[in-house]
């Protein structure tokens, strides 16, 4: 147990038009530190997870945080960046820092301000995470990925489009009552569905439904050492953490298996000394709904080929035996690429300590967080659980 979540701030997700990526960085960075009860002098390191794909001409913005306050003047502060996972990855560098006594108090920021960038350019950067020499093809997208990737699950296991419409049903379903989701809205299984004008077919069997949303926005937390922590008003440490990278090219893997993911919470658990059955939520990268499908079955709930399982006989509901993605996850919540996995975190936090207001489950207890970077190739898993 190297470290707590003792505070954090999270901002609204979508189209934050008018503010700048250092106006959302200042401004969860500020009230992260007053949430958790602690000065701006207190913080000893600052990890800034952000996306290095070029969405604004800013960059280096890892210094932009001290303009939240003049006391983080001189501290250490790096930016962190690791695709879609960038979040986490900069949650366990500050992990690292406490763990290395490095650090007593550390800050963590994910932003991301991709709406500035014309729509016709969003697609191009964000292939940059994907293996260039062979899979960014002209026109190719990384809704074009997970369109392979689902064709090829289907070939293999057979047409799984109603699952996948009930996994978008579910997260709009719980993103309708989270307050930082881009779209608050029950959009219903029929609709999630039905191939139409409002759900087009985007890439393969993939519709709009399936696919997570372009945003932008910020989330903050602070972590700090144990003894550091008990002395707080809230705390929620680290069981466990893991962290698993891949090959990036699909064609050296199993691309439906999730191998990366399914080490990192094996590795995950055997750290915590803790199986899938003693969480009581889990938080997980639903980028696309074929991915939260296969991250079933890399997580143990279910066999291979048999992720249909968990969603069609309500395991994966908020009030099933395992919920997973009660804030709506990036399907509902958005995806600001740096932002995502301080949010997941924050998210995963709030619902251990039972702080999760109208998004709250049953019986909170120990959670679970899986982000990915690519597709499953920067796998993030960290096992949260609550303290106060």
């Amino acid at each position: 147990m190297s470290g707590c979540i003792v505070g954090w701030s999270h901002g609204s997700f979508g189209k934050r038009a008018g503010e700048d990526l250092e106006q959302l960085i200042v401004s969860v960075a500020a009230d992260a530190i007053k949430d958790a009860g602690l000065a701006p002098s207190d913080v000893d390191e600052i990890y800034v997870g952000h996306f290095g794909g070029g969405f604004v001409k800013q960059d280096f913005p890892a210094s932009l945080v001290m303009q939240a306050s003049d006391a983080w003047r001189f501290k250490p502060a790096t930016r962190v960046e690791n695709a879609c996972a960038t979040g986490s990855a900069a949650v366990h560098m500050g992990l690292n820092a406490i763990a290395a006594k490095r650090a007593r108090v550390v800050l963590v920021v994910g932003a991301e301000k991709m709406t500035e960038t014309p729509g016709d350019q969003i697609g191009p950067i964000l292939m940059k995470a994907s293996y260039v020499k062979e899979e960014d093809l002209p026109g190719q997208s990384f809704a074009g990925v997970f369109g392979q990737i689902t064709q090829l699950y289907f070939q293999r296991y057979g047409d799984q489009s109603s699952a996948m419409a009930r996994i978008a049903a579910k997260n709009h379903k719980n993103g309708s009552v989270n307050p930082y989701a881009q779209l608050r809205k029950d959009l219903g299984f029929d609709f999630c569905n039905t191939v139409s004008d409002k759900n087009p077919i985007v890439a393969g069997p993939l519709r709009r439904t399936d696919c997570s949303l372009v945003s932008d926005g910020a989330a903050a937390l602070v972590l700090a050492d144990f003894n550091t922590a008990l002395g707080l008003k809230k705390a929620v440490a680290f069981r466990a953490t893991a962290h698993v990278n891949d090959y990036l090219p699909m064609s050296r893997r199993d691309i439906v298996a999730f191998e990366g993911c399914e080490l990192a919470w094996q590795r995950a658990f055997a750290a915590s000394r803790l199986s899938l059955g003693d969480l009581k939520l889990v938080e997980t990268h639903d980028c696309f709904t074929i991915a939260e499908l296969i991250q079933y079955e890399a997580m143990g709930l279910t066999a291979k080929g048999q992720g249909a399982r968990a969603i069609n006989e309500g395991w994966t509901e908020k009030d099933g035996k395992l919920p997973v993605n009660a804030s709506g996850g990036l399907k509902a919540k958005g995806h600001p690429i740096g932002a995502t996995g301080v949010s997941m975190h924050i998210m995963a936090a709030m619902q251990a300590s039972g702080r999760a207001g109208d998004m709250q489950v049953r019986n909170p207890g120990i959670a679970g967080v899986f982000n990915m970077g690519g597709a499953a190739v920067a796998n993030y898993v960290s096992i949260l659980e609550p303290l106060r």
